[in-house]
Formats: structure tokens, C-alpha cells, sequence
């Protein structure tokens, strides 16, 4: 049965209250946790040898969309009528508005260590320690806008100009180039500050905290944040329907990314499912 995705400020207080159970019930029985660490895994940059898959790669999109549906299964698990909601950061861009309510996510942290103290996922409620992180911290933090250094949350006209692209990605295929859907969404720029951090790459940033590196599961809007790229890429789809996935063959041994980035065909590590398989997918769930 297909289900819907909706968007986290449409949800009800009942919607948002059973999304926080499940989720705190999944970090309660260790599933979580293994979430964090294989996003930690796989997440290879550029300047590192050997496959990528997660990130600054044509296979981003389709990663994250199959991480979403690992998430979500855990979540329905515990409770059958969760979906994960998306966070449409062109529309709700307050510090204070959804999905930052002590209902659901929290607000930002203190000033003196950037800790959430709000919410379900701080620390205090002895319910979100983290245990697998890139530093030594255990508990969530977040600066939502930056206070020292402020940025704007992306627009919905620099969304658009990803989504005017009808190439999917191109050579080389990495965090390098400078035209294609995948790069212009996943958001890596050239030149220094907003400028070189775009779309998803500047939610990112103007989160803080746990969402700056490999281990921004730790915060629950990765997945949200994550929703609405993936939603993103579904419109993206649908604009451009003659359009798929690329590259659709692997590249060659003369190419400086032979081995290093998944074709349409292959599989995608961690799982046995390729790129193909997951640009349809209109038979698990929808976006309200």
C-alpha cells in the first residue's frame, strides 16, 4: 500500500507526537545508532581513493533515497502510520517555526556550548545521547542561522535554478562541476562562504552543530531535510521526464573516476539495488 509523506508543518499534534515516539524508540533499541554509523561510512569525499557513493557523486540522490526508506521502515515498525515528514526550507525559514517546535525537534542550542535543551532530543531527558559521532560529544547541538557568521536558508529561486537543469549530472562527476541537476541540488560551489555552499549543502550549514559533518544523522532533520531533497528530485523527475540518471554506463579505465562512482546499472553499496531501481518509486510512497 502506497503511503504519504507530508509536509512537517501540516502534521497534527497526534502525527508529531507518534514521529517522536518512534523515533526515540528505534535510538532506544541501538537501530539508530546504526543509522549514524553508516552514514559515517559512506561518507567519502573527493579528495579520498575509492568508491563514492553518499556524497559528491551522481549516486547522492539515489543513496539518501534508499537510506530514507531503510529510516522509515525501522519508524513503521514501531508504529505503522509514521512516514517521515519533509522540512520545505523555502517556506518555513524561522528559528522558532516547524520544525522547531518543543513538540517535535527542538529549538537551537545554548550559546555557550550550542546544546539543544528544548525538546525531546535534548540531552537532559537522558532519551538522545549520542554514541557514534566524529568527536567526543554526546549531546545534540545545533546554531540554527549561524548567530556569529549569519546565512540565509537557500530560496526558492536557487532551488529552481537546479531544477531548470534537464541534465541530470555530468563529467566528472564529483563535487567539481558546475552544471547538472544532482550538483546544483546537493549544493557544492565554488568561491568562499554562502557562495560555495548551495541548496542541500547550505541547510546544512545553517543548522549547525551535528548537521556540519559525516555524523549529521545524529540530528533527527537530517531526515527531514532529506525528505525534501528527495521530494525535490521527484519533481525534478517529473519536469524532465526524458531524462534519468547518469552516467549509464560506468566510466572507462582511462577516466580518473573508473571504480569510483556508481552507474545506472550497478549496484549501490551498501545494498543489492541500483540506481534504476530506485528512480520510480510511486508504488512505496507519494509527497503530500
Amino acid at each position: 500500500m502506497v503511503y504519504t509523506r507530508k509536509d512537517v508543518s501540516t502534521l497534527t499534534a497526534g502525527e508529531r507526537r507518534r514521529f517522536v515516539k518512534a523515533m526515540l524508540e528505534i535510538k532506544r533499541r541501538g537501530e539508530y545508532d546504526e543509522f549514524v554509523r553508516r552514514h559515517i561510512d559512506y561518507y567519502v569525499s573527493d579528495g579520498e581513493g575509492g568508491l563514492r557513493t553518499a556524497h559528491m557523486a551522481p549516486s547522492f540522490l539515489a543513496w539518501h533515497r534508499q537510506f530514507l526508506l531503510d529510516l522509515e521502515k525501522a519508524l513503521r515498525r514501531v508504529d505503522s502510520s509514521v512516514t517521515v515528514p519533509y522540512w520545505d526550507w523555502t517556506r518555513d525559514r524561522g528559528t522558532t517555526s516547524a520544525p522547531w517546535t518543543k513538540d517535535l525537534l527542538g529549538g537551537t542550542g545554548r550559546s555557550s556550548d550550542r546544546q539543544v535543551t528544548t525538546g525531546p532530543f535534548a540531552y537532559a531527558t537522558g532519551n538522545w545521547t549520542l554514541k557514534e559521532n566524529i568527536t567526543d560529544g554526546v549531546f545534540l547541538t545545533r546554531d540554527l542561522g549561524r548567530s556569529a557568521n549569519p546565512i540565509e536558508l537557500p530560496t526558492t529561486t536557487e532551488l529552481e535554478w537546479a531544477l531548470r537543469d534537464p541534465v541530470y549530472d555530468t563529467e566528472p562527476w564529483d563535487s567539481t562541476v558546475t552544471e547538472g541537476f544532482r550538483n546544483k541540488l546537493e549544493g557544492w560551489g565554488t568561491g568562499r562562504g554562502s557562495a560555495s555552499w548551495r541548496n542541500h549543502n547550505r541547510v546544512h550549514r545553517w543548522v549547525g552543530g551535528e548537521m556540519l559533518g559525516g555524523a549529521s544523522v545524529n540530528d533527527p532533520v537530517f531526515w527531514l531535510h532529506h525528505a525534501f531533497v528527495d521530494l525535490v528530485w521527484s519533481r525534478w523527475q517529473a519536469r524532465h521526464p526524458t531524462h534519468r540518471y547518469l552516467p549509464a554506463e560506468p566510466p572507462g579505465s582511462d577516466s580518473r573516476q573508473y571504480r569510483r562512482v556508481v552507474a545506472r546499472h550497478e549496484k549501490l553499496p551498501p545494498w543489492d539495488v541500483t540506481p534504476d531501481q530506485l528512480e520510480d518509486v510511486s508504488r512505496i510512497y507519494r509527497y503530500a
